[in-house]
């Protein structure tokens, strides 16, 4: 009998444990340093610590960091390395990680929804604008007249051509 109550029970403590892991792993925030007054953004050469709002990282394998003060400067940087970096290479790259416009957390560049041609500015004139969550872009792109929605991959340089 009591082998029999324990049994039932398993399939109430399991659906507890994955309802647990799925809150934990939600609330995990991508943590990374913010900029220090010396830096600078590599693409326009603005101090990137005054825009903390607009802030984005490239983080490297050998854990340096490349801050930019929007996302229009950072792929302006992805997209033309050699000419802002003598140093690192696009396969060194460990992570792209941009802060979500509602929420201002940071997020994975690669899984953001970036809003184009709306009428909300950043340091460095139009931008584009990330956000985290499909919903909050199409609500983004409605409130502040923007032109489309676009996934990462989905940028290219005549994109952020048109944002000069």
């Amino acid at each position: 009998m009591i082998f029999g109550t324990r049994f039932k029970m398993f399939p109430a403590l399991c659906l507890a444990v994955l309802l647990l892991m799925a809150l934990i792993s939600e609330a995990a925030e991508i943590t990374v340093p913010g900029p220090t007054d010396k830096d600078k953004c590599p693409v326009c050469g603005m101090f990137v610590k005054k825009y903390p709002d607009w802030t984005d990282v490239i983080v490297f394998r050998n854990g340096s960091r490349v801050y930019f003060d929007g996302a229009k400067d950072m792929f302006k940087y992805l997209f033309d390395m050699k000419r802002y970096d003598s140093v690192n290479k696009k396969e060194d790259i460990r992570s792209i990680i941009v802060k979500d416009y509602y929420r201002l957390s940071w997020i994975d560049a690669h899984s953001a929804w970036f809003v184009v041609g709306s009428d909300v500015y950043g340091p460095m004139g139009r931008e584009l604008i990330p956000l985290e969550k499909e919903e909050d872009a199409r609500e983004f792109l409605t409130d502040h007249k923007g032109k489309k929605i676009l996934k990462f991959p989905e940028i290219t340089i005549e994109i952020i051509k048109t944002l000069d």
